[in-house]
């Protein structure tokens, strides 16, 4: 025989189950690191607006700071989608802030580099992230700021391992 409607719902009627004391701190920690990346995110963009840029547009301006990458390797080095990063190279590109080299070691993935303005667009922003980091990080405390990282290396590698995962 047929189960009724109701008698199917049951798991909609019972309502989520109860998570484990252990599951409430994990998820609280999601939602404050979730919190966390929003109001990151807004700083970044703060401190990027001075020099006229966004925090993206940084991102990829620190990710050749030091030397050529191709697109390929900046994405991979910020975790993000190659296309997306080639559209911010192409918009840096465009505002003079970065050119593209001959890649001796691919011929159709361009290397790119800062150009002088893009170096000084760079070192703007990171003299107030400095500032910032510099004012922030005394407010909490070293030690505090050390062990937060240590609990969230902690989580990393936990999250990672696929016998953990969903």
């Amino acid at each position: 025989m047929e189960p009724t409607l109701s008698e199917r719902q049951h798991v909609v009627n019972d309502g989520p189950s109860v998570r484990t004391p252990a599951g409430d701190a994990l998820t609280d920690l999601v939602m404050q690191v979730v919190r966390l990346i929003r109001d990151f995110t807004a700083v970044g963009e703060a401190l990027a607006r001075p020099a006229g840029q966004t925090l993206a547009r940084w991102l990829v301006l620190e990710a050749v700071q030091d030397g050529l990458a191709s697109v390929a390797q900046i994405a991979r080095e910020l975790h993000l989608a190659r296309q997306g990063v080639q559209r911010l190279a192409d918009v840096l590109v465009r505002d003079g802030l970065a050119v593209y080299e001959p890649n001796p070691a691919h011929r159709r993935a361009k290397l790119l580099r800062l150009t002088p303005e893009g170096r000084s667009a760079l070192w703007t922003i990171q003299a107030a992230q400095r500032t910032w980091a510099d004012a922030l990080g005394a407010a909490l405390g070293e030690a505090d700021l050390r062990q937060a990282g240590t609990v969230l290396d902690l989580v990393l590698d936990a999250v990672r391992k696929p016998e953990l995962s969903p």
